[in-house]
C-alpha cells in the first residue's frame, strides 16, 4: 500500500487525517514512528475508537517521500 500511497487520494497531516478518521473516510492512516508522540498518540486513539487500519512507517522522510511531498509527514491517511 505504501507504493500507492503516491497517487492514492489522502490527506496529510493530524489535524486532516482526525477529521477523516471521524468523519468515516479513513481506509488506513500511516504514521511516522520517529514524529513526536503527542502528536501521534491521538491519532492511534482514534484509529483505535473507529476500528481504523494503522501501518507504521520508520521515518517522516520516508512517509512523505512516499506520499509524493518534500517535507517530512507524521500522519498520511488515505481515504475512500
Amino acid at each position: 500500500m505504501l507504493s500507492e500511497l503516491r497517487t492514492a487520494h489522502k490527506v496529510i497531516g493530524v489535524k486532516q487525517s482526525k477529521k477523516a478518521i471521524r468523519d468515516g473516510q479513513a481506509i488506513m492512516v500511516f504514521v511516522a514512528l520517529d514524529a513526536e508522540k503527542r502528536v501521534t498518540q491521538p491519532i492511534y486513539e482514534l484509529c483505535e475508537q473507529t476500528g481504523t487500519e494503522v501501518s507504521e512507517i520508520t521515518t517522516m522522510t520516508e512517509l512523505g517521500d512516499a506520499a509524493g511531498i518534500d517535507v517530512g509527514a507524521a500522519v498520511v491517511t488515505v481515504l475512500r
